[in-house]
C-alpha cells in the first residue's frame, strides 16, 4: 500500500511547481556561496519539468538526492537550508510531502539570512501560502499532519523538529481552514 504522504501523480505534479517556486525564492543564498555548483538550480528545474509532465516519476526518483547534496558545498546555515529546499523540491516526484519540506527549508533559509529571523520566516510562509492555487491547497491538505504517519518525510525525521516542524505545522494549520 502506498504511503498517504506520496499523493497521486497528478497531485505531485501540482505541488512540485509550488515547491520549486518556494525553493527558488532562496536559491540566491546558496548560489552566492557556491556559484559553480548547479545541483540546487538543476533540482528546481527538474521539479518544474516534472510538474509540467516533461519528466517521469521513475527517472526522478533515481535523481532525487542530487540537489540536496549541494548543501555540502555551502558553509553558512542559510545557504545549506536553501540547498536543502531545492533537494526537497526535487523529491516531490517521489513523494508529495517533500513539497512541505521545500517550503519549510526555504522559510528557514530566509530566516537565517535576515536580522529578524522570526519576521523573515513568517513573511516567507505568508508568501508561500499566497502562491498556492486552490488545487495545490487541496492536494497539500490531503497529506497527513506532521508526525501522524511515519511512512515518509512527515514522519519522525528532520522535518519533525525545530523550526522546520514549526513551519510545517503552521502551513498545515492554514490548509485546514
Amino acid at each position: 500500500m502506498a504511503s498517504p504522504q506520496a499523493l497521486s501523480e497528478d497531485d505531485r505534479r501540482l505541488v512540485a511547481l509550488w515547491a520549486a517556486d518556494c525553493a527558488e525564492r532562496v536559491l540566491a543564498l546558496f548560489e552566492a556561496e557556491a556559484p559553480d555548483d548547479d545541483r540546487a538550480r538543476d533540482g528546481i528545474r527538474r521539479a518544474r519539468a516534472f510538474g509540467r509532465g516533461e519528466l517521469d516519476t521513475a527517472g526522478e526518483i533515481g535523481r532525487r538526492f542530487e540537489a540536496g547534496r549541494a548543501a555540502q558545498s555551502a558553509t553558512t546555515p542559510a545557504a545549506v537550508a536553501a540547498a536543502r529546499s531545492a533537494g526537497q523540491a526535487s523529491g516531490v516526484a517521489h513523494m508529495g510531502a517533500h513539497a512541505l519540506g521545500a517550503a519549510a527549508y526555504a522559510a528557514k533559509a530566509a530566516s537565517l539570512a535576515a536580522a529578524d529571523h522570526d519576521t523573515a520566516r513568517r513573511t516567507e510562509v505568508l508568501w508561500q501560502l499566497q502562491q498556492m492555487t486552490h488545487e495545490v491547497r487541496a492536494a497539500l491538505a490531503r497529506l497527513p499532519l506532521l508526525g501522524a504517519d511515519s511512512s515518509g518525510p512527515l514522519g519522525a525525521g528532520l522535518l519533525a523538529s525545530g523550526i522546520l516542524a514549526t513551519t510545517i505545522r503552521e502551513i498545515q494549520a492554514e490548509l485546514q481552514r
